[in-house]
């Protein structure tokens, strides 16, 4: 069988307070294949963001095994998981995380610069990702001279310069009106059926989780629910 991008065993988290442990995640278990598009559902404080966090080696299990493409990433130091940030996982946030003193180019070439890319290739790839989310015409605005919904753009674009295998989504249209924010998930998923890339989103928005192949619910830290997508939801 062909090996998952995704597979967590036994996975939990504890963060330590002033009074002992605090669990957030319990013995979290799942398998996500190439090409899924899963949504990450539940209410507030039910461990999504850490379980996020974890997946893209932001924070590491306290206990489990997380292994990412065939490879175990449970333990990895804070360069070895720069590095698979880097290459292996792409990021798209419901702050957009943009820099506001750069460009809307400069956003996106900034991932392909800590890489080690020339700057000549790294302009053309950034322009090239700009065009194909619809944004040629505005590389040369900053952040603040956008709207929400370009600026979700622009860090969709950053997100796909390394051509991730992984794109985790937090909450990508929490920011965005329904009109613009159906038309970012359109986008992804046109992304997603060109590169065949697996995406991941945390999101409270019952619409924007029937876009995805599959719906896990968390609920005080644990997965309590899976829900397959209904025929035609995602048409």
């Amino acid at each position: 069988m062909p090996t998952p991008v995704i597979e967590t065993l036994g996975l939990s988290k504890v963060y330590q307070g002033s009074v002992g442990g605090v669990p957030v995640l319990s013995h979290v278990d799942l398998t996500i294949e190439y090409g899924e598009v899963v949504a990450l559902r539940g209410p507030s404080g039910s461990g999504k963001s850490t379980l996020l966090n974890i997946l893209g080696c932001l924070d590491r299990p306290s206990r489990g095994r997380y292994v990412l493409g065939g490879s175990d990433v449970s333990g990895l130091t804070r360069e070895e998981q720069a590095w698979v940030r880097l290459h292996y996982i792409g990021f798209v946030f419901q702050s957009f995380h943009l820099l506001a003193h750069a460009t809307a180019l400069e956003n996106v070439t900034l991932p392909l610069h800590y890489a080690g890319v020339p700057r000549g290739r790294a302009d053309e790839t950034a322009r090239d990702l700009l065009a194909r989310v619809g944004l040629s015409h505005r590389g040369s605005h900053f952040p603040a001279q956008l709207s929400g919904g370009e600026r979700q753009r622009v860090a969709i674009a950053r997100a796909l310069t390394a051509r991730p295998p992984l794109l985790l989504a937090d909450e990508p249209t929490g920011a965005l009106d329904t009109k613009t924010g159906a038309e970012i998930m359109r986008l992804l998923l046109d992304l997603h059926k060109e590169r065949g890339t697996s995406i991941i989103l945390v999101t409270h928005d019952p619409v924007v989780a029937d876009y995805a192949d599959r719906q896990i619910f968390l609920r005080d830290g644990k997965v309590v629910d899976t829900e397959e997508a209904q025929v035609g939801a995602r048409a």
